[in-house]
């Protein structure tokens, strides 16, 4: 697979992203609404207003395997990229190529990848896109993998 190709392939997966963006950008966090108006109410037909759900916390158990993933499938990546570049490969990647000249400089180009998941992930949360809190780890963890299958054949 030619670079270009790669580079078409990354961009089809940003695509797919963005769409995902879309229909999370139709949801809205819940806003409570504090009226001053006084309204009587029957009362015997009506049952109470239900309180609002608990929004969950974001390390709960789900995104602490998301997190874990993504740390995971970051130190394969990790190992199959410096072992490509160490027997001649090319960082095709144009962006981790600045980071891909030292061993030091490559493992912090993917520790900033995946600070930046995580931090993305908590913007989500705490604007109450909560679907996309835990869209933006998988689409890391499908990065991952492809690049790790794409270093693997490509040896």
């Amino acid at each position: 697979m030619s670079a270009a190709r790669y580079l078409r392939s990354q961009q089809a997966v940003l695509v797919v992203v963005l769409i995902f963006c879309g229909i999370a950008l139709a949801q809205e966090p819940r806003l409570v609404s504090f009226n001053t108006v006084a309204v009587e109410q029957p009362t015997l037909s009506t049952p109470p207003p239900e309180a609002p759900q608990a929004q969950h916390s974001f390390f709960d158990g789900k995104n602490r395997f998301l997190f874990s993933t993504v740390l995971a499938f970051s130190a394969a990546d990790f190992a199959v990229t410096r072992a490509n570049l160490a027997n001649g490969g090319k960082e095709l990647n144009p962006m981790a190529r600045v980071f891909g000249v030292s061993t030091p400089g490559l493992a912090a180009n993917f520790m900033i990848e995946d600070a930046g998941v995580v931090g993305l992930s908590y913007v989500f949360h705490r604007t109450g896109h909560h679907r996309l809190e835990r869209i933006a780890p998988l689409a890391n963890v499908a990065a991952s993998a492809f690049a790790i299958g794409y270093g693997i054949a490509h040896r």
